[in-house]
């Protein structure tokens, strides 16, 4: 049974009986759960995709991400966090990645430190009502026993613990090999098994492994439909993080540059995966999400594309907070939807916990909220007006509808923290590159009111949590 977070409004849910011929049927998860795909992109920015203004663009076409689009929800405000690990926190939380490195005692943890085995992740909440769950990719949330992603949920992953800089290492002319850095290796690990170590991870291996994520991927979606239990499948791709090392099928393809060549990549194999749902029976029993997990890179000459947003990941522009999403539910979600309504990345646990029937945690605070209605078209707008925005440990400002307020700013150039002796306030619609703060803003002075009191509420939240114990 559902269980919601006080204040939450109950929904009644209604899974559609599926019609089809019977070769189809024969094939169909017999399970009334839907499957889930979660593929989610690294530094992957706003203008990337077809129907976010790229694709050709871009100097690839994205035909299949853009699919997703036509027969589902396309949200352009769909909000993450600054970088990596709070994100993908965020993600298997539900909980913004401050609460999540909140201890019981002391200053919050590093901002890499990623989860303790206190937190209950997505892929817990989905294993405990019956799902298959397995991760392919990059994971950030820890990499020492205990912390891998098959002692966070999952039955089994094959991917990297960390990072995919780390590649650059094993091809260094300057690596110290006295340094006490290990390589980074490709793992494997199932469910209460001690994590492998395989081939070194460097630029060879850079070029291949988007391609060896999607072939267990498919793997494993074909093995649990011939189960006939209900999977969820974490896809966390690397390669539009740097080093941008397109497959060598792919490599050259697009005559556009590496970046072309890597996006004309991963539009192939996500139609691949489409296709394999499809060929299986299942489209109609799986929820297909796409999503980022913050915008490009910062770092010149990485080529990313944001889009009209400002600013690059590590910065509370829109052009790092700001990313794609894509949500595919035939016969529950209609098609061809768009809204620039607010959501957040923290709302697809809860959500997806709607969707399944499983437990939301009632001993910790959720930070998302369900939108199902919304998705679903029940609700006309998103469940959410708001969100926090928070780089490292520190609090930067507020999103509130089409306003946002900045306590302090990012210099392009040096990366410097900028304490503003009086906030920012940008209106979005009237301004969406945040190119000149609002000066006293003396038309909208009300504009104060809703903003403050939503980074009030969050203060008052975090000083009275308890904070996540080391265990």
């Amino acid at each position: 049974m559902f269980k919601y977070r006080e204040g939450s409004k109950s929904l009644a849910w209604v899974l559609v009986v599926f019609m089809s011929c019977p070769v189809a049927a024969a094939s169909i998860n017999k399970n009334d759960k839907p499957n889930i795909v979660l593929v989610v992109m690294d530094n992957f920015g706003y203008g990337e995709v077809g129907v976010y203004g790229g694709g050709v663009l871009r100097g690839a076409p994205t035909p299949n991400i853009d699919s997703i689009a036509s027969e589902g929800f396309q949200l352009t405000n769909f909000n993450v966090e600054a970088e990596c690990t709070p994100s993908r926190s965020a993600l298997m939380t539900g909980r913004y990645g401050i609460r999540t490195r909140q201890q019981p005692e002391g200053p919050p943890r590093g901002i890499w430190y990623g989860l303790t085995a206190w937190e209950i992740t997505l892929a817990e909440m989905l294993s405990g009502t019956g799902y298959a769950t397995g991760m392919f990719g990059k994971w950030h949330l820890g990499d020492a026993e205990g912390r891998y992603p098959t002692d966070q949920g999952f039955d089994e992953w094959y991917g990297i613990p960390n990072s995919s800089d780390q590649a650059f290492w094993p091809d260094s002319d300057s690596f110290q090999k006295d340094a006490g850095v290990e390589f980074t290796r490709v793992m494997t690990s199932k469910r209460n098994q001690k994590p492998k170590k395989h081939e070194v991870y460097g630029r060879a291996k850079r070029a291949t492994i988007d391609r060896e994520i999607t072939d267990h991927a498919l793997d494993f979606i074909k093995r649990k439909a011939k189960a006939k239990q209900p999977f969820f499948a974490y896809l966390p791709y690397t390669q539009t993080h740097e080093p941008v090392d397109a497959h060598p099928d792919f490599k050259g393809t697009t005559g556009n540059g590496s970046f072309a060549d890597v996006l004309a990549q991963t539009d192939a194999y996500i139609g691949e995966l489409l296709a394999t749902i499809d060929q299986l029976g299942l489209k109609d029993n799986t929820i297909f999400i796409f999503t980022s997990d913050n915008g490009r890179e910062g770092i010149k000459r990485s080529f990313g594309f944001t889009g009209p947003w400002r600013g690059t990941m590590f910065s509370p522009y829109e052009g790092s907070l700001r990313v794609p999403f894509l949500i595919r539910y035939p016969g529950n979600i209609p098609p061809r939807q768009v809204s620039n309504d607010i959501v957040h990345l923290i709302d697809v646990f809860p959500t997806l916990a709607n969707f399944v029937g499983g437990d939301i945690p009632q001993d910790r605070v959720l930070d998302g909220v369900d939108q199902s209605e919304f998705l679903t078209g029940k609700a006309e707008k998103s469940a959410r007006e708001s969100v926090i925005i928070y780089i490292g440990n520190e609090l930067f400002g507020v999103k509130w509808r089409n306003w946002k307020m900045l306590l302090k700013e990012i210099d392009k150039k040096s990366y410097a923290v900028q304490n503003m002796a009086y906030p920012s306030i940008y209106n979005l619609i009237v301004d969406p590159k945040e190119e000149e703060p609002e000066k006293f803003y003396l038309d909208d002075t009300w504009v104060d009111t809703p903003l403050w009191r939503v980074i009030e509420e969050h203060q008052a939240s975090i000083n009275k949590d308890a904070g996540a114990p080391d265990n």
